[in-house]
Formats: C-alpha cells, structure tokens, sequence
C-alpha cells in the first residue's frame, strides 16, 4: 500500500472510511489538517459519483450530524483475492477426487444459470434474447458490448471477466459458458478469442439456427 502521503486527499478519505466506519467532516477535517470547506468539497464530489453516501445519526447533545460512510460500489474498488482462495479449493477438490469434480461444478453452475434465466427469454424473438443475454451479462460485471450484422448475427464482445483467473486454470469454465450461451439462445455460438487465454476480449459470434 502507498504511504499517505502519496495518496491524493480523495483516496486518503477512502481509506480512513475502510478502516474507521462512517466519519463525520469534522473528523475527516481533524485528521487531515486541512480545511473543513475543502473536505466538504471532496465529499460532495465522491457522494455525486457514488462513492460514499451520508446518513445522519443523533448525537447526545445538540443537533444530528451527518456522517459518511462508503458504499458498495466503493468497497470494491480495493483489492479482494477472492480468486486465490476458489482456486486453492478447487485445486485441494482436484487433488482429492480428480479434475472431473471440478468439471462437474462448472456444468451444475451452468445449469442452475440456465434454469435462473430460461423464463427471461421464454416467448422473445433471437435478437431480443441476444441483447437479453448482452444485458444480463453486463450486470454481472462482463462489461459487455453487442453488435448487430442483421438479426439473425451478432458479435457479442466481453471486456471484462470477473472468473478470468479461474477460467485460466480450468478451461472448462469457458467450455460451459459457451454451451450456457449455446442452449439459452437456441444458436450457433463461436468464440474468436478469449480473456482467460491472454485474448485483450472474449468475442462471441452468435448466429441463429437456420
């Protein structure tokens, strides 16, 4: 971690609000020794993109203050090796009862997605079940991007892939998102390149059955 002194008064604020709780400016200000104007200035910016939000709480005597506390799109931002431990465990899984366990877990992950999002397409036309998926994929974190070449083709780009670490380890993960892909849109899907493969994207190309 950076000293304190190499962190702009944005990241400090950040920091003191994951080790303390929610803070009030006054103790932000007392802290940071600088003026209660300017810590109230980066307050109402970091509140403006999310990053800490305001709640007030009574105190003994006198009025309630307002103190700030982070919210959860802050809480991610710092480091989390959550990867390390699943692939620990899946490593210790392997080691005990072989690789097809763990083969077996992607599938049953697959298959209980399928089942959570078959009723979401159910009645749609393949284009809409296409910027369905394109939709539901970028909620969960894949920072999508669609293209459409008519409506019976389309390039699905992912930028972003939350399991990219676990998925290079075991390339069944990649092999049971493409079916999951594959049976939810009724198509033909064929990956072109791939982040788990030191790809800079995974490129689906979707095209519908003829």
């Amino acid at each position: 971690m950076n000293p304190k002194n190499d962190l702009s008064t944005r990241d400090q604020i950040l920091q003191m609000m994951k080790t303390s709780g929610p803070l009030s400016a006054k103790e932000i200000t007392d802290r940071l020794q600088i003026t209660e104007m300017a810590v109230r200035r980066h307050l109402g910016t970091m509140e403006r993109d999310g990053l800490i939000e305001s709640k007030m709480v009574r105190q003994t005597l006198g009025r309630p203050t307002a103190v700030y506390g982070l919210t959860e799109f802050a809480e991610n931002l710092f480091p989390k090796n959550y990867h390390t431990l699943t692939l620990d465990l899946l490593g210790e899984l392997a080691e005990e009862t072989g690789e097809e366990s763990v083969n077996r877990l992607f599938e049953r992950r697959r298959d209980k997605l399928k089942h959570q999002y078959e009723a979401v397409m159910k009645d749609k036309s393949f284009a809409d079940k296409v910027r369905r998926l394109a939709e539901i994929q970028n909620d969960n974190g894949y920072m999508t991007e669609l293209e459409s070449h008519g409506e019976d083709e389309f390039i699905l780009k992912e930028h972003n892939c939350p399991i990219s670490q676990i998925a290079g380890r075991y390339n069944h993960a990649c092999n049971c998102e493409l079916n999951l892909f594959e049976s939810l849109l009724d198509a033909d899907v064929e990956r072109t390149e791939c982040l788990a493969q030191n790809d800079r994207r995974c490129l689906y190309i979707i095209r519908k059955h003829k």
